[in-house]
């Protein structure tokens, strides 16, 4: 199994990774093998994904289980793996060093014009207390100009910096532009696989 992983992430009891093309091209029924992969149990909470700004508090009870109406999924109990899937738009890792809570966000170019970021940090403040100065934001693998003529990269990332995140990175990893190791679902029109996104504590 390839994984993409980033130093700034490689924190103590934090778990994540960014599955990476492959040949057969992986999907849903192969998360418990992805999950297993990382060390992770065989179950998962997902978002259903429809492009707005909805936020779900998930926890163990909702392990095995897809959340509808939402792009983002936070969490502060240990064994919990959120789970996003991508081929272009924007995934988000969230971590707050003060409480140890977690998010996980899909921000493609509608999600990020309905400010899903910025309500899953919101929603982080309300639920933990979470600080944002204290938190790491890590914006990964999405599909960027020349490539794409809405640079929505660039506005997640200036979002982030409204909230106040403490530390802000940005991979500047462009789907589109490394078809060896990216699928892109604008540059091969639809018929391509999807990338997962993986975070846990």
């Amino acid at each position: 199994m390839n994984f993409l992983r980033f130093p700034e992430l490689e924190k103590p009891g934090l778990i994540h990774g960014f599955t990476l093309r492959s040949e057969p091209v992986l999907t849903s029924a192969d998360l418990p093998v992805i999950l297993s992969a990382v060390g992770l149990p065989e179950k998962c909470v997902m978002a259903e994904q429809t492009h707005g700004s909805g936020v779900a508090l998930v926890g163990r009870s909702e392990m095995g289980k897809t959340v509808p109406e939402v792009d983002a999924l936070i969490t502060c109990e240990r064994n919990v793996s959120l789970v996003i899937r991508v081929a272009d738009c924007g995934p988000v890792w969230i971590y707050c060093g003060k409480t140890g809570a977690i998010g996980l966000v899909h921000s493609g170019k509608k999600g990020t014009e309905a400010g899903v970021v910025p309500a899953t940090l919101r929603r982080m403040r309300q639920e933990y207390g979470s600080n944002p100065k204290e938190m790491l934001a890590l914006l990964g693998p999405c599909i960027r100009p020349p490539h794409y003529e809405v640079d929505f990269a660039s506005e997640i990332l200036r979002q982030l910096q409204a909230e106040q995140v403490g530390t802000v990175v940005d991979t500047r990893l462009c789907t589109a532009a490394d078809p060896d190791r990216f699928f892109s679902y604008r540059m091969e029109k639809g018929q391509t696989g999807r990338h997962y996104a993986i975070l846990s504590l």
